[in-house]
């Protein structure tokens, strides 16, 4: 691996996007120009952006910048978790088992129902009146 190579990836959850950008450096995670803390507030957040890193024991040896865009914050953080695992596989294709039996190869494909014409939304329906 040299230094100056820099690993480009695309994550997605719902309605919310991750450009992952990842090099070798202090393990130092931005995300919109933020610091990581100060981004992801609640502590299952982050616990799910960190899984990709712990489980191949990478913490503390890649610097992330991450742009986030659309989308609330878990989906977010399902976004990046996504396009973290999508980076470090293309460093290293010997994760690609870890990461397919934990499922970090897998984009979640939920997605908000339209809504229905006729309808007040995707399911939701006008109150029936008799007379």
């Amino acid at each position: 691996m040299n230094e100056t190579t820099k690993y480009l990836a695309l994550g997605r959850r719902k309605e919310s996007t991750a450009r992952v950008r990842m090099e070798a450096g202090n393990g130092s995670i931005l995300i919109n120009g933020k610091p990581f803390e100060k981004y992801f507030l609640r502590e299952t957040d982050r616990i799910i952006v960190m899984q990709p890193l712990t489980l191949t024991g990478s913490n503390g040896k890649f610097n992330i910048a991450a742009n986030l865009t659309g989308g609330g914050l878990t989906g977010q953080a399902g976004a990046l978790r996504l396009g973290i695992s999508r980076a470090l596989l293309a460093m290293d294709e010997s994760f690609k088992d870890i990461f397919r039996k934990n499922g970090y190869l897998t984009r979640d494909s939920r997605m908000k129902e339209r809504k229905k014409y006729g309808l007040k939304g995707a399911r939701k329906r006008f109150q029936w009146t008799k007379r």
